[in-house]
């Protein structure tokens, strides 16, 4: 039997090459080969760097789809579904909207497809392929990733590892919420220690995918010591609360965290309330959560978003200035997006302030465009704003002023001008971005 999975880009410009710091190896597809068995013919594309073959013979085709990436999806399911051929879709998205995944596929999986996946290649085998299967919590225990279909594709140099699953906390405009409903499950150490011997010789440095790697603190403190006999370089994801355990910082550095993700989304107290994220300002707030991070050496990417209710003008130029006052590594300056499934897609919409009822399948929406009414500022002014923040940001004197306090660990200090040079060169390129390709011909053909 033969089996195609595909990974679908964002979309496409038409005479434009895709976007650099889009193409990271997508691990779900690895851990979906590393589940398939040895008979099975698996074949792999990733939209994001070649042609798809539609006209290749297979028996089916499996596509893992996320919220931005569902028109093109949709796009790639037509084609083959033209052909003959059935198309299965899992992953967040068919997770979030089953009954509009359905629409355009024959069979989507719905939760965790780990947990399923052998009973969907079962079913191709005898021609049983059921509509829908619900993919209950995977047993973390049993995964095997197999990166070897990555071979020959130009990924960025990093090498992606899940160490666990899931956030509890709630922030209103996070899908990781409704997902793994609240919960958060660790893999078995030797498993994560097993992989990154495997993978240590071909990687200088490895991104721990987690939604939280400090969802839970407990856990991480006795898979650290593990990790430090292993002499890796990586970085990862937190919640800043973890930044405010100093113990906890120390055992991070020295395990060979380099540098961690911290959604430290808006300084406006009321804005926070409103994502759920008080948490954020606990025990000192930022300064504090920051100074502790410089202590142990640890780079910070903030991440900041615009378009909650107590926005004004000088949000971004604040946040702008916090984010160079503290020389974060790099920072994105993102406009508010409500995720279908989260609360606050919910409340946009029984408030009657979404411009489209589903942006991500709307021709006329683009990358960077707010699909929502703001309340303090017009939908234009914050697309405006975001990209003038991601300029002053990324502009040379911030660039140089910011290198001086990110010099601590060499390797990291090698590669700030590189990453930063690259997100600058991004600034313009991301926005108007088409979701799904903008040269195709065709038309999404609907399940009869």
């Amino acid at each position: 039997m033969r089996v195609t999975l595909i990974h679908p880009a964002i979309g496409h410009r038409a005479g434009e090459s895709y976007i650099r710091t889009w193409q990271m190896e997508p691990l779900p597809i690895a851990t979906l080969a590393g589940l398939t068995p040895p008979d099975v013919n698996l074949r792999f594309y990733d939209d994001r760097m070649e042609d798809i073959p539609f006209d290749e013979q297979t028996d089916a085709v499996a596509i893992p789809v996320e919220t931005y990436t569902a028109r093109r999806a949709y796009q790639i399911a037509s084609e083959y579904r033209r052909r003959g051929v059935p198309v299965i879709m899992g992953g967040f998205h068919p997770t979030l909207m089953p009954e509009e995944a359905l629409r355009y596929g024959d069979a989507i999986v719905t939760g965790e497809a780990e947990a399923v996946w052998h009973e969907v290649l079962d079913d191709l085998r005898h021609n049983t392929l059921q509509r829908r299967y619900n993919g209950e919590r995977s047993d973390l225990a049993k995964i095997r990733v197999d990166r070897s279909l990555f071979r020959g594709k130009r990924y960025l140099p990093i090498g992606l590892v899940e160490t666990g699953r899931g956030c509890r906390f709630p922030c209103e405009f996070c899908a990781i919420q409704t997902f793994f409903d609240r919960s958060y499950r660790s893999r078995p150490v030797s498993d994560v220690l097993n992989e990154l011997e495997l993978l240590r010789d071909k990687k200088k440095l490895f991104f721990f995918v987690d939604d939280n790697f400090a969802g839970d603190i407990k856990a991480g403190k006795a898979f650290l010591p593990e990790l430090e006999r292993m002499k890796v370089r990586w970085i990862t994801q937190m919640s800043i609360n973890a930044a405010h355990d100093e113990a906890f910082l120390s055992m991070l550095a020295r395990s060979g965290c380099r540098g961690v993700l911290i959604g430290f989304e808006s300084l406006d107290a009321e804005n926070l309330k409103q994502m759920n994220k008080r948490f954020n300002t606990m025990k000192g707030g930022y300064a504090a959560a920051l100074a502790n991070l410089r202590r142990a050496g640890i780079s910070v990417y903030g991440t900041f978003v615009f378009g909650y209710d107590n926005d004004n003008e000088q949000s971004f130029g604040q946040a702008v200035d916090f984010a160079q006052a503290e020389d974060m590594y790099i920072a994105a300056f993102n406009h508010l997006t409500p995720f279908p499934g989260t609360p606050l897609y919910a409340r946009l919409q029984k408030e009657g302030r979404l411009r489209y009822e589903a942006w991500w399948l709307d021709p006329a929406y683009r990358y960077n465009e707010l699909p929502f009414m703001p309340r303090g500022l017009g939908h234009e002014a914050i697309t405006q704003g975001c990209i003038a923040a991601r300029r002053r940001f990324y502009g040379w004197s911030s660039i140089l002023k910011r290198s001086a306090r990110n010099y601590s660990d060499f390797f990291m200090f090698r590669n700030y001008f590189p990453i930063n040079m690259m997100h600058r060169g991004d600034i313009s390129l991301r926005n108007g971005y088409p979701l799904g390709d903008e040269t195709w011909q065709g038309t999404l053909l609907e399940v009869s």
